[in-house]
């Protein structure tokens, strides 16, 4: 998930095709999903990374994907995020 997110916001950013948006929040989620699941280990980085790729993006779902998802259950689970 995590290739693919970058991958898509390198498209997205090549033409803002609202597909590309799909898919590199998609696999934002995916990243995310694996956090949760505690699949990420010691690669907590990659879910930083993928919150700054998301704020790099002009979409208006962004701050509501972040604020209302990622950011509650990181200060949950202390789970330091720069967000």
């Amino acid at each position: 998930f995590y290739y693919a997110c970058k991958a898509f916001d390198v498209l997205e950013r090549l033409d803002p095709d609202p597909e590309f948006w799909e898919g590199k929040r998609g696999a934002a989620i995916g990243v995310f999903q694996r956090a949760v699941a505690g699949k990420l280990g010691g690669e907590v980085d990659k879910l930083q990374e993928v919150v700054n790729i998301l704020r790099s993006t002009s979409n208006p779902k962004v701050d509501q994907m972040i604020n209302r998802v990622i950011k509650p259950w990181a200060k949950e689970n202390k789970v330091r995020l720069d967000v």
